[in-house]
């Protein structure tokens, strides 16, 4: 058979035999009635755990919405339409209404950002990116994360989080809670957090027990959240399904949901696993295309080979993370170094020794090939010649899954 994963802009092919392909792993067919704004509507008319927002909220009450940054495929500008009519259904006056845009540690937006990605929103109500240098401090939670949050949120009267569910490698998903740790917190609490990330429950796809997600839940409950609008994309991020409510029970739903869509269960391990992220925006540089490969690690034997397929033209896609790649030795250093020093940025690099503690990773990308091999990889200019040499070290009967859309498709046994 011949397959074509994405690859920047265009793709790249591999012919595989009948006998070898074990999986293509795909989305799944959920049924699901609602698309885009319906989708939306149909959440907010229909809440999970809480009233509706209208009766939620109060005249004169500031109301702080926090959503994704640029950085996220969240469609703000699909549903504050809907969210603001629920408001001011509740007596909310539009000048009583902030949107806060999440920024965790990335950089700050320009107004024409911000503009594009709340849309009509943006000439209705008050826009404003999360500001780590103007935070209060809420607490701490039990494993020591400091809940310092942003004052536009700390300060208002209702806290309502937006964002799109997917699995995330250590967070378990995204989503929830996470809008507001690490969204509008300071890169000291970012860094307490994800420093769990090493530990052997915080992967994808794992809510209960996992120790990065319920430090996120301890601190938003320190805060209070009283609504969450979430929502699921297809491949093409196209609104699918969408859940509102509770903080916890809304979120859980919308995994269970995810779950349906893009589980995919595998009878065993592949020898070779064959990974993209589906081609650009989502493969621009290793830091994103890091994503498919944590999730095809699930689907690889001990000592198997990961192709990864991503143009990563414009390199790593973070200093600190290109710093920490290109400086190791081994990849188990990098591990050591995330016990004893988290970085952010650093914790890609260690997520990606992660992966090569227990597989070889063959590199199908832009970048240059004595880069690729400073960093444990192995360079390939074409996927065909990744899977011929990877046949070549496991034999003409090595089994192969293919992942073409890797970064939201997560195996399971």
């Amino acid at each position: 058979m011949k397959f074509e994963l994405g690859f920047g802009t265009g793709c790249q092919q591999v012919d595989i035999n009948d006998e070898n392909l074990q999986a293509v792993l795909t989305p799944n067919k959920v049924a699901h009635e609602y698309f885009g704004t319906d989708a939306v509507d149909q959440a907010i008319e229909n809440p999970i755990g809480t009233p509706k927002l209208r009766e939620i909220v109060r005249p004169g009450e500031k109301i702080a919405v926090i959503t994704s940054d640029i950085t996220r495929p969240m469609p703000t500008h699909t549903v504050m339409p809907p969210l603001l009519r629920e408001l001011y259904r509740g007596g909310i006056k539009k000048e009583d209404i902030t949107l806060v845009f999440a920024l965790g540690s990335h950089r700050n937006h320009t107004r024409e950002e911000m503009r594009r990605l709340a849309g009509s929103a943006y000439e209705e109500i008050k826009c404003v990116d999360s500001d780590p240098c103007d935070c209060i401090r809420i607490g701490e939670t039990e494993l020591g994360t400091p809940v310092d949050i942003t004052r536009s949120v700390a300060e208002a009267d209702r806290r309502i989080c937006l964002g799109n569910i997917e699995y995330h490698y250590f967070a378990g998903y995204s989503g929830g809670a996470k809008a507001v740790m690490p969204g509008c917190s300071t890169p000291d609490a970012i860094q307490n957090n994800h420093s769990k990330m090493v530990r052997d429950d915080a992967h994808a796809g794992k809510l209960s027990g996992n120790p990065v997600r319920e430090d996120i839940e301890e601190a938003a409950a320190m805060v209070g959240v009283d609504y969450i609008l979430n929502v699921v994309l297809d491949e093409h991020k196209e609104i699918i399904y969408a859940v509102a409510g509770d903080v916890i029970a809304a979120h859980r739903h919308g995994c269970r949901f995810l779950d349906d869509l893009y589980k995919t269960k595998i009878k065993k391990r592949a020898d070779i696993v064959i990974v993209s992220q589906g081609g650009a925006p989502k493969d621009l540089n290793l830091y994103q295309t890091q994503k498919a490969l944590d999730n095809s690690k699930h689907a690889v034997k001990d000592g198997g080979t990961i192709i990864l397929v991503g143009s990563c033209r414009e390199g790593f896609g973070n200093k600190i993370f290109e710093e920490w790649m290109t400086a190791a030795d081994t990849p188990h250093s990098l591990i050591e170094r995330v016990n004893n020093d988290f970085r952010l940025g650093g914790h890609k690099a260690a997520a990606i020794a992660m992966v090569l503690e227990h597989a070889d990773i063959s590199l199908v990308s832009d970048m240059p090939d004595k880069l690729v091999r400073s960093i444990f990889m192995q360079p390939c200019r074409s996927l065909q010649h990744a899977y011929d040499a990877a046949l070549l070290r496991h034999g003409e009967k090595a089994s192969v899954i293919v992942m073409p859309y890797g970064g939201s498709t997560l195996p399971a046994e």
